[in-house]
């Protein structure tokens, strides 16, 4: 059975859509989550995306993103003609409006004052964009990023906003529906910026605000339905979000023709084996093959320290169990993956989602090159928010939809150097009273993700009168937006000590613990 991209991609409702033009911003999928958010689906693609390819895109709508580049240089991106000519509402956000201001014959130059961060502007009263999104006579709060300004507005357009040092803000052609805006709405410190993407999808683009857990699941299902038909899917079943969201999708929507094999490699979580069994087994009739591997993995990993061979490791172990279990099954056509729309972003290798690339390790790590199935991946146009909502309205439990990410090859790497079943058992008991206790104490939802890690070392401890030599425990917890940086989270002290102070007395074989105040960057989420 060989792995293939299937030919024919899941596409979107054939609703109202807005296309997200990349020109490099940091913003720019911020930018497709806030039109989500306002009900209406929306999809990343390159500044620079065919003529063919957008034109049968069918956007409602079109926003160019803020970039770093400086228009008018030798290898700035500019506006297609194709943009202008798809005859649709355009808004250019921060290099986005400079770009749409120079190709409609503006003047866009250097500025000696550049603004970056928190700045204020005044708007027009009567603009159908920015109208009323401040209190009459206050200025706007928003959030810059440039060095650039437009200085003189293309023809047909005139001036919606200003600040201190951009006089030209944000401009509109209220005839042709084109905005500009030298801010960004998409961020958060701009005051009331997702009202500003609102109307703009709603009010200029037309769009209704029918992208909602609900009717995401029907269409996703109908669309499965069609595309699979009567044949038998194959699904790795991990229990992680993605994972057991698609397993319930598929399961709501082809039943019995759905097979999981759950491959408990000794590395989960505690009692977490068990957990996945009882959700989809007994609760939600979901046909699950369960394979205890844990010795095979234990086996395979003896001796190696090496973070990235111990990787490689799981990964080969698990593509080789997960196989043997695939050829004993009769009658499998496709292969699902819980592949994730950043997933699809990242892989085609920056913010652009140039390709439609399909990540070598995704869920089962890499698959065999003989192993023909054709594949379904019903969540690759979602984002993880939406992935959680419709896990939540398929009915799985919050416990399983809301929780912290869990690296593929599980404590494997939060084990650090040699992995033991010893190391495993003690780290499995220690995180499972870090995690318990920040659900006890309302802390969970707080912070991003945590998890312990197991040192491979000995402190000297104390209990009654006697000396112990024994292991040491790492706790992490940290909170980011986009876990592309992070920040230790500031939990409380009452918190660490009750923490501490249960696993050194209930974990015999862990002595001290200690709490990591790393940022990332320089450090990294995991240890490893």
């Amino acid at each position: 059975m060989e792995a293939q991209v299937r030919a024919e991609e899941n596409q979107a409702p054939d609703s109202a859509r807005i296309l997200i033009l990349d020109y490099g911003s940091q913003y720019t999928r911020l930018i497709a989550r806030r039109v989500r958010e306002a009900g209406v689906y929306s999809e990343i693609h390159p500044y620079d995306m065919a003529t063919e390819a957008l034109a049968a895109f069918g956007a409602s709508g079109i926003i160019l993103s803020g970039g770093p580049e400086s228009v008018g240089g030798d290898d700035s991106p500019a506006v297609a003609d194709a943009v202008i000519d798809a005859g649709v509402p355009l808004l250019g956000i921060c290099y986005g409006m400079q770009a749409l201001a120079a190709k409609l014959g503006g003047a866009v130059e250097s500025s000696s004052h550049r603004e970056f961060g928190h700045a204020e502007v005044d708007i027009a009263a009567d603009d159908s964009l920015l109208g009323s999104v401040a209190s009459a006579g206050r200025p706007l709060k928003v959030w810059m990023s440039h060095g650039d300004r437009v200085e003189t507005l293309p023809q047909g357009f005139e001036a919606i906003a200003a600040s201190r040092n951009a006089p030209l803000a944000g401009m509109a052609d209220y005839e042709r529906r084109y905005f500009g805006l030298q801010f960004h709405p998409e961020v958060t410190h701009t005051e009331n910026g997702q009202r500003i993407i609102e109307r703009f999808v709603h009010d200029i683009c037309g769009c209704p605000s029918d992208w909602t857990p609900r009717n995401i699941i029907a269409d996703h299902i109908e669309r499965v339905r069609a595309e699979v038909g009567s044949q038998r899917v194959l699904l790795g079943l991990s229990g992680g979000v993605d994972s057991s969201v698609v397993a319930a999708l598929l399961h709501e929507a082809i039943g019995d023709q759905l097979i999981c094999v759950f491959v408990d490699n000794g590395l989960l979580r505690l009692n977490e084996a068990d957990q996945v069994m009882a959700t989809f087994g007994e609760h939600l009739g979901v046909n699950v093959v369960r394979v205890d591997a844990e010795q095979e993995f234990l086996d395979a990993l003896k001796g190696e320290a090496d973070p990235e061979v111990k990787r490689k490791i799981i990964g080969r172990k698990f593509i080789e169990v997960f196989d043997r279990e695939a050829e004993r099954l009769e009658g499998v056509e496709w292969l699902a993956q819980g592949t994730i729309y950043p997933d699809v972003i990242e892989s085609a290798g920056s913010d652009t989602g140039k390709a439609h690339v399909i990540k070598s390790h995704h869920n089962v790590g890499g698959l065999p090159e003989r192993m023909k199935l054709k594949l379904v991946e019903p969540l690759r146009d979602l984002f993880k928010d939406e992935v959680r909502q419709i896990g939540r309205e398929l009915g799985l439990p919050q416990e399983l939809v809301g929780r912290h990410p869990f690296p593929g090859p599980g404590l494997g790497v939060r084990i650090l150097g040699e992995v033991r079943k010893e190391y495993a058992d003690l780290l499995r008991r220690a995180d499972d009273i870090f995690i318990g206790e920040l659900r006890e104490q309302g802390l969970y939802d707080d912070v991003s993700q945590a998890f312990a890690v197991f040192l491979p070392v000995k402190s000297v401890g104390v209990m009654g009168d006697g000396r112990r030599y024994d292991y040491v425990v790492a706790l992490r917890a940290v909170e980011t937006v986009d876990f592309m940086t992070a920040r230790w989270a500031r939990l409380p002290y009452e918190f660490l000590d009750r923490v501490s102070n249960r696993i050194i007395n209930e974990v015999p074989g862990i002595s001290r613990v200690s709490y990591d105040i790393s940022t990332k960057p320089p450090a990294t989420i995991e240890w490893e």
